[in-house]
Protein backbone atom coordinates (compact mmCIF):
# COMPACT_ATOMS: atom_id res chain seq x y z
CA UNK A 1 0.00 0.00 0.00
CA UNK A 2 1.49 3.02 -1.07
CA UNK A 3 2.10 6.27 1.29
CA UNK A 4 -0.88 8.48 -0.54
CA UNK A 5 -3.31 5.28 0.11
CA UNK A 6 -2.60 4.87 4.05
CA UNK A 7 -2.78 8.24 4.51
CA UNK A 8 -5.92 8.95 3.04
CA UNK A 9 -7.78 5.54 4.39
CA UNK A 10 -6.22 6.65 7.85
CA UNK A 11 -7.06 10.54 8.02
CA UNK A 12 -10.28 10.89 5.35
CA UNK A 13 -13.15 9.82 4.34
CA UNK A 14 -12.57 9.15 0.32
CA UNK A 15 -13.94 6.53 -1.36
CA UNK A 16 -11.15 4.02 -3.63
CA UNK A 17 -11.86 5.65 -6.59
CA UNK A 18 -11.41 9.13 -5.48
CA UNK A 19 -7.88 7.85 -3.61
CA UNK A 20 -7.14 5.69 -6.97
CA UNK A 21 -7.06 9.44 -8.80
CA UNK A 22 -4.81 10.95 -6.28
CA UNK A 23 -2.31 7.85 -7.00
CA UNK A 24 -2.61 8.51 -10.55
CA UNK A 25 -2.25 12.04 -10.01
CA UNK A 26 0.56 11.56 -7.84
CA UNK A 27 2.92 9.62 -10.61
CA UNK A 28 2.72 12.63 -12.63
CA UNK A 29 3.50 14.94 -9.52
CA UNK A 30 7.39 15.25 -10.19
CA UNK A 31 7.03 16.22 -13.67
CA UNK A 32 5.23 19.11 -13.04
CA UNK A 33 7.65 20.17 -10.41
CA UNK A 34 10.43 20.01 -12.87
CA UNK A 35 8.66 21.73 -15.48
CA UNK A 36 7.40 24.35 -13.14
CA UNK A 37 10.34 24.67 -11.06
CA UNK A 38 8.60 24.88 -8.14
CA UNK A 39 7.42 22.61 -5.08
CA UNK A 40 4.35 20.59 -5.43
CA UNK A 41 1.70 18.71 -2.75
CA UNK A 42 -1.37 17.36 -2.56
CA UNK A 43 -3.44 18.13 0.72
CA UNK A 44 -6.88 16.38 1.57
CA UNK A 45 -8.76 17.31 4.51
CA UNK A 46 -9.38 15.56 7.58
CA UNK A 47 -12.44 13.68 8.23
CA UNK A 48 -14.61 15.28 10.83
CA UNK A 49 -11.73 18.09 11.73
CA UNK A 50 -10.82 21.68 10.41
CA UNK A 51 -7.27 21.25 9.05
CA UNK A 52 -6.24 19.43 6.24
CA UNK A 53 -3.21 17.26 5.59
CA UNK A 54 -0.54 17.14 3.18
CA UNK A 55 -0.65 13.15 1.26
CA UNK A 56 2.01 13.77 -1.42
CA UNK A 57 5.06 15.74 -2.64
CA UNK A 58 7.54 16.33 -5.20
CA UNK A 59 10.33 18.98 -5.86
CA UNK A 60 12.79 20.14 -8.84
CA UNK A 61 16.02 18.04 -8.86
CA UNK A 62 19.20 20.54 -8.20
CA UNK A 63 17.86 23.25 -6.49
CA UNK A 64 18.45 24.15 -2.63
CA UNK A 65 15.42 22.60 -0.71
CA UNK A 66 12.28 24.00 0.28
CA UNK A 67 11.86 22.44 3.13
CA UNK A 68 14.94 20.68 5.29
CA UNK A 69 12.52 17.60 5.76
CA UNK A 70 9.49 15.97 4.15
CA UNK A 71 6.48 17.00 4.95
CA UNK A 72 4.04 14.49 4.19
CA UNK A 73 1.84 13.19 7.14
CA UNK A 74 2.04 16.90 7.83
CA UNK A 75 -0.90 18.90 9.61
CA UNK A 76 -1.90 22.05 7.42
CA UNK A 77 -3.93 24.79 9.31
CA UNK A 78 -5.71 27.60 7.96
CA UNK A 79 -4.20 30.20 9.78
CA UNK A 80 -1.14 29.43 8.04
CA UNK A 81 -2.26 28.76 4.59
CA UNK A 82 -5.99 30.62 3.80
CA UNK A 83 -5.61 30.08 0.03
CA UNK A 84 -5.22 25.91 0.73
CA UNK A 85 -8.98 26.30 2.33
CA UNK A 86 -10.10 29.15 0.03
CA UNK A 87 -9.41 26.37 -2.87
CA UNK A 88 -11.74 23.59 -0.65
CA UNK A 89 -14.49 25.30 0.43
CA UNK A 90 -15.40 27.15 -3.06
CA UNK A 91 -13.87 24.64 -5.36
CA UNK A 92 -11.95 27.16 -7.22
CA UNK A 93 -8.29 28.33 -7.83
CA UNK A 94 -6.92 30.44 -5.26
CA UNK A 95 -3.45 32.24 -4.62
CA UNK A 96 -1.45 33.60 -1.88
CA UNK A 97 1.87 36.18 -3.67
CA UNK A 98 3.21 36.02 -0.25
CA UNK A 99 2.60 33.28 2.17
CA UNK A 100 4.06 32.69 5.41
CA UNK A 101 3.98 28.06 5.54
CA UNK A 102 3.91 26.77 9.28
CA UNK A 103 7.65 26.50 8.75
CA UNK A 104 8.05 30.30 8.69
CA UNK A 105 8.64 30.10 5.03
CA UNK A 106 7.56 32.86 2.79
CA UNK A 107 6.60 31.45 -0.74
CA UNK A 108 4.42 32.24 -3.15
CA UNK A 109 1.47 29.75 -3.16
CA UNK A 110 -1.31 28.71 -6.15
CA UNK A 111 -3.68 26.14 -5.04
CA UNK A 112 -6.47 24.23 -7.88
CA UNK A 113 -9.15 21.79 -6.51
CA UNK A 114 -8.91 18.53 -7.78
CA UNK A 115 -12.65 17.11 -8.38
CA UNK A 116 -13.88 13.47 -8.62
CA UNK A 117 -16.22 11.93 -11.47
CA UNK A 118 -19.51 13.39 -8.78
CA UNK A 119 -17.76 17.17 -9.11
CA UNK A 120 -16.59 17.11 -5.50
CA UNK A 121 -13.85 18.47 -3.94
CA UNK A 122 -11.49 15.50 -3.11
CA UNK A 123 -8.28 17.32 -2.30
CA UNK A 124 -6.67 20.42 -3.96
CA UNK A 125 -2.98 20.66 -5.41
CA UNK A 126 -0.53 23.42 -4.60
CA UNK A 127 2.29 24.85 -6.33
CA UNK A 128 4.89 26.71 -4.01
CA UNK A 129 7.92 28.42 -5.00
CA UNK A 130 10.49 30.86 -2.25
CA UNK A 131 10.19 34.35 -2.45
CA UNK A 132 13.52 35.88 -2.37
CA UNK A 133 14.31 38.42 0.01
CA UNK A 134 14.09 41.73 -2.14
CA UNK A 135 14.82 45.72 -0.22
CA UNK A 136 11.57 46.94 -0.02
CA UNK A 137 10.30 50.77 0.57
CA UNK A 138 9.20 52.09 3.21
CA UNK A 139 5.60 52.62 2.37
CA UNK A 140 5.86 48.99 1.16
CA UNK A 141 7.28 47.63 4.59
CA UNK A 142 4.01 49.35 6.47
CA UNK A 143 1.74 47.11 4.51
CA UNK A 144 3.92 44.01 6.01
CA UNK A 145 2.52 41.59 8.70
CA UNK A 146 4.51 42.48 12.14
CA UNK A 147 6.45 39.27 12.20
CA UNK A 148 8.24 40.21 8.71
CA UNK A 149 9.14 43.29 9.83
CA UNK A 150 11.93 43.06 12.21
CA UNK A 151 13.82 41.23 9.85
CA UNK A 152 13.87 44.16 6.93
CA UNK A 153 13.37 47.45 8.96
CA UNK A 154 16.10 49.89 9.53
CA UNK A 155 17.21 50.36 12.72
CA UNK A 156 15.68 53.63 13.23
CA UNK A 157 12.41 52.84 11.55
CA UNK A 158 9.04 53.19 13.70
CA UNK A 159 6.12 51.10 11.91
CA UNK A 160 2.63 52.11 11.91
CA UNK A 161 0.31 50.93 14.30
CA UNK A 162 -0.57 47.19 13.62
CA UNK A 163 -3.62 44.91 14.46
CA UNK A 164 -1.66 43.60 17.17
CA UNK A 165 -1.65 46.58 19.65
CA UNK A 166 -5.20 46.05 19.66
CA UNK A 167 -5.09 42.30 20.94
CA UNK A 168 -5.40 41.71 24.29
CA UNK A 169 -3.47 38.60 23.91
CA UNK A 170 0.50 38.68 24.45
CA UNK A 171 2.43 38.95 21.02
CA UNK A 172 6.25 38.45 21.89
CA UNK A 173 8.87 37.55 18.98
CA UNK A 174 12.67 36.22 20.48
CA UNK A 175 15.68 35.85 18.31
CA UNK A 176 17.69 32.86 17.67
CA UNK A 177 18.87 33.75 21.69
CA UNK A 178 15.66 33.80 22.70
CA UNK A 179 15.94 37.53 23.36
CA UNK A 180 13.11 39.55 22.55
CA UNK A 181 12.27 41.56 19.37
CA UNK A 182 9.29 42.51 18.89
CA UNK A 183 6.36 42.88 21.81
CA UNK A 184 2.97 44.54 21.45
CA UNK A 185 1.65 46.72 24.14
CA UNK A 186 -0.51 43.52 26.06
CA UNK A 187 3.48 41.73 25.72
CA UNK A 188 5.31 44.10 27.26
CA UNK A 189 3.05 44.73 30.21
CA UNK A 190 3.18 40.89 30.45
CA UNK A 191 6.56 40.64 30.52
CA UNK A 192 7.11 43.71 32.77
CA UNK A 193 4.24 43.11 35.33
CA UNK A 194 5.44 39.06 36.01
CA UNK A 195 9.14 39.87 36.09
CA UNK A 196 9.15 43.86 37.76
CA UNK A 197 11.37 44.80 35.17
CA UNK A 198 11.00 48.33 33.12
CA UNK A 199 13.81 46.81 30.61
CA UNK A 200 14.67 43.61 29.37
CA UNK A 201 17.21 44.59 26.33
CA UNK A 202 19.67 41.88 25.62
CA UNK A 203 18.52 39.69 28.67
CA UNK A 204 17.10 35.99 27.16
CA UNK A 205 13.21 35.49 27.98
CA UNK A 206 13.15 32.00 29.49
CA UNK A 207 16.38 33.84 32.06
CA UNK A 208 13.71 35.94 33.12
CA UNK A 209 11.11 33.18 33.05
CA UNK A 210 12.48 29.41 33.56
CA UNK A 211 9.49 28.02 32.53
CA UNK A 212 9.56 29.13 29.34
CA UNK A 213 12.46 26.71 28.76
CA UNK A 214 10.18 23.81 28.39
CA UNK A 215 8.30 25.71 25.87
CA UNK A 216 11.42 27.17 23.57
CA UNK A 217 12.61 23.09 23.92
CA UNK A 218 9.88 21.63 22.35
CA UNK A 219 11.11 20.80 18.62
CA UNK A 220 7.25 20.88 17.51
CA UNK A 221 6.09 23.46 14.48
CA UNK A 222 2.98 24.40 17.06
CA UNK A 223 3.45 24.09 20.36
CA UNK A 224 0.52 24.69 23.63
CA UNK A 225 1.68 24.98 27.25
CA UNK A 226 -0.83 26.05 29.88
CA UNK A 227 0.70 26.66 33.46
CA UNK A 228 -0.47 28.73 36.16
CA UNK A 229 2.92 31.48 38.01
CA UNK A 230 2.30 33.19 40.90
CA UNK A 231 -1.63 32.74 41.13
CA UNK A 232 -1.76 33.35 37.30
CA UNK A 233 -2.87 31.65 34.90
CA UNK A 234 -1.95 31.42 30.56
CA UNK A 235 -1.73 29.29 27.98
CA UNK A 236 1.28 29.97 25.85
CA UNK A 237 1.52 29.21 22.53
CA UNK A 238 4.61 28.79 20.49
CA UNK A 239 5.25 29.27 16.42
CA UNK A 240 8.91 28.81 15.18
CA UNK A 241 9.30 31.11 12.03
CA UNK A 242 12.75 30.68 10.62
CA UNK A 243 14.07 32.61 7.10
CA UNK A 244 17.89 32.66 5.79
CA UNK A 245 19.74 34.97 7.97
CA UNK A 246 17.77 34.48 11.40
CA UNK A 247 15.67 31.81 14.00
CA UNK A 248 12.75 33.54 15.33
CA UNK A 249 9.86 32.34 17.38
CA UNK A 250 6.59 33.94 17.62
CA UNK A 251 4.82 33.44 21.47
CA UNK A 252 1.36 34.22 21.94
CA UNK A 253 0.28 33.79 25.56
CA UNK A 254 -3.10 34.17 26.93
CA UNK A 255 -3.78 35.17 30.03
CA UNK A 256 -6.75 33.05 31.79
CA UNK A 257 -6.55 34.20 35.47
CA UNK A 258 -9.81 36.13 35.20
CA UNK A 259 -11.05 33.60 33.40
CA UNK A 260 -9.81 30.79 36.34
CA UNK A 261 -11.16 33.19 38.81
CA UNK A 262 -14.84 32.95 37.28
CA UNK A 263 -14.49 29.64 37.05
CA UNK A 264 -14.22 29.19 40.34
CA UNK A 265 -16.45 31.56 41.61
CA UNK A 266 -19.24 29.62 39.77
CA UNK A 267 -18.01 26.61 40.87
CA UNK A 268 -18.59 27.66 44.69
CA UNK A 269 -21.89 28.91 43.43
CA UNK A 270 -22.54 25.90 42.25
CA UNK A 271 -21.34 24.08 45.16
CA UNK A 272 -23.33 26.19 47.61
CA UNK A 273 -26.53 25.84 45.00
CA UNK A 274 -25.97 21.91 45.48
CA UNK A 275 -25.80 22.33 49.73
CA UNK A 276 -29.11 24.17 49.67
CA UNK A 277 -30.90 21.08 47.83
CA UNK A 278 -29.53 18.84 49.72
CA UNK A 279 -31.21 20.52 53.05
CA UNK A 280 -34.27 21.33 51.41
CA UNK A 281 -34.19 17.59 51.02
CA UNK A 282 -33.37 16.66 54.29
CA UNK A 283 -35.99 19.24 55.43
CA UNK A 284 -38.34 17.40 53.53
CA UNK A 285 -37.66 13.90 54.66
CA UNK A 286 -37.56 15.28 58.64
CA UNK A 287 -41.76 16.99 57.52
CA UNK A 288 -42.69 13.27 56.21
CA UNK A 289 -40.95 11.64 59.37
CA UNK A 290 -43.45 14.12 61.57
CA UNK A 291 -46.72 13.33 59.08
CA UNK A 292 -45.67 9.77 59.72
CA UNK A 293 -45.74 9.95 63.18
CA UNK A 294 -48.79 12.37 63.31
CA UNK A 295 -50.42 9.54 60.67
CA UNK A 296 -49.77 6.92 63.41
CA UNK A 297 -52.30 9.01 65.85
CA UNK A 298 -54.93 9.19 63.23
CA UNK A 299 -58.74 8.38 64.42
CA UNK A 300 -59.80 7.32 61.42
CA UNK A 301 -59.14 6.13 57.63
CA UNK A 302 -60.37 9.63 56.09
CA UNK A 303 -57.00 11.54 58.29
CA UNK A 304 -55.20 8.71 57.04
CA UNK A 305 -55.90 9.06 53.55
CA UNK A 306 -55.17 12.85 53.83
CA UNK A 307 -51.88 12.42 55.81
CA UNK A 308 -50.80 10.24 52.97
CA UNK A 309 -51.88 12.12 49.96
CA UNK A 310 -49.87 15.18 51.85
CA UNK A 311 -47.02 12.63 52.03
CA UNK A 312 -47.13 12.39 48.58
CA UNK A 313 -47.24 15.36 47.17
CA UNK A 314 -43.86 16.10 49.26
CA UNK A 315 -42.20 12.90 48.14
CA UNK A 316 -43.17 14.64 44.63
CA UNK A 317 -41.33 17.83 45.50
CA UNK A 318 -38.31 15.90 47.20
CA UNK A 319 -38.02 13.40 43.74
CA UNK A 320 -37.13 16.82 41.55
CA UNK A 321 -34.11 17.21 44.43
CA UNK A 322 -32.89 13.65 44.40
CA UNK A 323 -32.67 13.68 40.53
CA UNK A 324 -30.51 16.89 40.32
CA UNK A 325 -28.34 15.45 43.36
CA UNK A 326 -27.69 12.28 41.55
CA UNK A 327 -26.26 13.88 38.53
CA UNK A 328 -23.08 15.83 40.18
CA UNK A 329 -22.23 17.79 36.47
CA UNK A 330 -26.00 19.28 36.66
CA UNK A 331 -24.67 22.84 36.79
CA UNK A 332 -27.68 23.87 35.10
CA UNK A 333 -30.14 22.02 37.46
CA UNK A 334 -32.23 20.40 34.83
CA UNK A 335 -34.49 17.86 35.79
CA UNK A 336 -35.15 14.66 33.63
CA UNK A 337 -39.24 15.04 33.62
CA UNK A 338 -39.53 11.51 32.06
CA UNK A 339 -37.46 10.02 34.98
CA UNK A 340 -39.14 12.22 37.37
CA UNK A 341 -43.11 11.30 36.25
CA UNK A 342 -41.68 7.37 36.50
CA UNK A 343 -40.06 7.59 39.64
CA UNK A 344 -43.31 9.11 41.41
CA UNK A 345 -45.86 6.92 39.43
CA UNK A 346 -44.03 4.42 40.82
CA UNK A 347 -43.99 5.46 44.62
CA UNK A 348 -47.78 6.30 44.20
CA UNK A 349 -48.44 2.46 42.59
CA UNK A 350 -46.08 1.10 45.79
CA UNK A 351 -48.18 4.09 48.41
CA UNK A 352 -51.43 2.80 47.52
CA UNK A 353 -51.23 -1.29 47.31
CA UNK A 354 -52.93 -1.96 44.52
CA UNK A 355 -51.04 -4.91 42.77
CA UNK A 356 -54.34 -5.31 40.15
CA UNK A 357 -53.62 -1.56 39.31
CA UNK A 358 -50.61 -1.40 36.27
CA UNK A 359 -48.57 1.92 35.77
CA UNK A 360 -47.74 2.54 32.02
CA UNK A 361 -44.83 5.21 30.88
CA UNK A 362 -44.71 6.33 27.41
CA UNK A 363 -42.46 8.79 25.79
CA UNK A 364 -42.08 8.52 22.17
CA UNK A 365 -38.40 8.45 22.59
CA UNK A 366 -38.34 12.28 23.93
CA UNK A 367 -36.05 13.78 25.97
CA UNK A 368 -37.44 16.26 27.80
CA UNK A 369 -35.72 18.27 30.55
CA UNK A 370 -36.78 21.49 32.83
CA UNK A 371 -35.06 23.45 35.31
CA UNK A 372 -35.99 23.16 39.11
CA UNK A 373 -38.77 25.15 39.55
CA UNK A 374 -41.12 24.14 36.56
CA UNK A 375 -39.51 20.60 37.61
CA UNK A 376 -41.29 20.73 40.49
CA UNK A 377 -44.31 22.12 39.31
CA UNK A 378 -44.54 19.33 37.38
CA UNK A 379 -44.14 17.03 39.86
CA UNK A 380 -46.94 17.79 41.92
CA UNK A 381 -49.35 17.83 38.93
CA UNK A 382 -48.30 14.36 37.66
CA UNK A 383 -48.62 13.31 41.66
CA UNK A 384 -52.11 14.96 41.69
CA UNK A 385 -53.49 13.44 38.78
CA UNK A 386 -52.12 9.57 39.65
CA UNK A 387 -53.43 10.09 43.04
CA UNK A 388 -56.92 10.65 41.73
CA UNK A 389 -56.75 7.39 39.58
CA UNK A 390 -55.61 5.80 42.15
CA UNK A 391 -58.64 7.18 44.56
CA UNK A 392 -61.47 7.03 42.43
CA UNK A 393 -60.82 4.93 39.15
CA UNK A 394 -60.53 1.62 40.22
CA UNK A 395 -63.37 0.31 43.18
CA UNK A 396 -63.68 -3.12 44.24
CA UNK A 397 -60.07 -4.03 43.74
CA UNK A 398 -60.93 -4.12 39.49
CA UNK A 399 -57.67 -4.53 37.17
CA UNK A 400 -57.02 -1.56 35.79
CA UNK A 401 -54.38 0.43 33.57
CA UNK A 402 -52.99 4.01 34.01
CA UNK A 403 -51.26 5.55 31.41
CA UNK A 404 -48.60 8.21 31.19
CA UNK A 405 -47.52 10.08 28.15
CA UNK A 406 -45.53 12.42 26.95
CA UNK A 407 -45.58 13.61 23.14
CA UNK A 408 -44.04 16.58 21.07
CA UNK A 409 -47.11 19.04 19.38
CA UNK A 410 -44.84 21.42 17.48
CA UNK A 411 -43.25 23.94 20.01
CA UNK A 412 -45.44 22.45 23.04
CA UNK A 413 -45.69 19.49 24.56
CA UNK A 414 -48.12 17.39 25.75
CA UNK A 415 -48.77 15.58 28.78
CA UNK A 416 -51.79 12.41 28.81
CA UNK A 417 -52.30 10.71 32.28
CA UNK A 418 -54.97 8.95 31.75
CA UNK A 419 -57.03 5.55 33.04
CA UNK A 420 -59.50 2.95 32.40
CA UNK A 421 -61.72 2.77 35.48
CA UNK A 422 -64.80 3.84 36.14
CA UNK A 423 -64.74 7.18 34.53
CA UNK A 424 -65.43 10.75 35.96
CA UNK A 425 -69.10 12.01 34.02
CA UNK A 426 -68.49 15.47 35.62
CA UNK A 427 -65.56 17.54 36.97
CA UNK A 428 -66.43 18.31 40.79
CA UNK A 429 -64.26 21.20 42.60
CA UNK A 430 -61.85 19.41 44.96
CA UNK A 431 -57.89 20.75 46.03
CA UNK A 432 -56.35 18.45 43.71
CA UNK A 433 -57.93 19.39 40.70
CA UNK A 434 -57.42 23.68 42.08
CA UNK A 435 -53.74 22.67 42.68
CA UNK A 436 -53.64 21.15 38.97
CA UNK A 437 -55.09 24.04 36.85
CA UNK A 438 -53.39 26.66 39.14
CA UNK A 439 -50.02 24.63 38.65
CA UNK A 440 -50.65 24.37 35.32
CA UNK A 441 -51.87 28.10 34.26
CA UNK A 442 -49.48 29.94 36.31
CA UNK A 443 -46.32 28.31 36.49
CA UNK A 444 -46.32 26.49 33.56
CA UNK A 445 -48.63 28.79 31.07
CA UNK A 446 -50.49 25.99 29.75
CA UNK A 447 -53.55 24.83 29.57
CA UNK A 448 -55.41 21.74 31.40
CA UNK A 449 -58.12 19.69 29.79
CA UNK A 450 -60.69 16.34 30.90
CA UNK A 451 -60.80 15.01 27.42
CA UNK A 452 -64.22 13.10 27.07
CA UNK A 453 -63.45 9.48 27.09
CA UNK A 454 -65.84 6.08 26.80
CA UNK A 455 -64.05 4.51 29.71
CA UNK A 456 -62.12 5.64 32.20
CA UNK A 457 -60.58 9.42 32.45
CA UNK A 458 -58.53 11.33 30.63
CA UNK A 459 -56.82 14.74 31.32
CA UNK A 460 -54.42 16.31 29.14
CA UNK A 461 -51.77 19.13 29.94
CA UNK A 462 -49.80 21.25 27.31
CA UNK A 463 -47.12 23.99 27.73
CA UNK A 464 -44.68 25.70 25.86
CA UNK A 465 -40.90 24.85 25.09
CA UNK A 466 -38.77 27.77 26.24
CA UNK A 467 -35.87 28.50 28.27
CA UNK A 468 -36.78 26.48 31.32
CA UNK A 469 -38.48 23.57 29.37
CA UNK A 470 -36.50 22.23 26.64
CA UNK A 471 -36.05 18.91 24.44
CA UNK A 472 -32.62 17.53 23.65
CA UNK A 473 -32.43 15.95 20.03
CA UNK A 474 -29.95 12.98 19.28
Amino acid sequence: MSKIEKLCRKYTNLSISDIAKLQQLETTLAYYAELAECYMFIDCMVDNQSHAIVVAEAFPKGQNHLYEQSVIGKIVFESFEPAVFSAFRKGEKASVSRAITQEGITVEQHVIPIFNDDEQVIAVLIKEKRMEAQEKSDEVVQQMPFALIEHIVKPDFQPVPVVSDLLVESIILTNHENKVIYTNPAGYRFISELSGRDSFDNIALDEIFPFLQQVYNQDDDVFFLEITVDGKSFIVKKIPIRNQSDKVTLLIIHDLTELKLKENELMMKTFAIREIHHRVKNNLQTVTSLLRLQMRNAVSASHTAAFQEALNRIYSISSVYELILENEDNAEEKVDVIALAKKIGNKMMDTAHTANVQLHVQHDNLQLFCHSKKAVSLAIIICELVQNALKYAFTSHQEGLISIHFCQENAAVSLHISDNGVGMHEAKPSLGMEIVTRLVEYDLAGTFTIIPSDRGTHTQIQFPVCEEVFILND
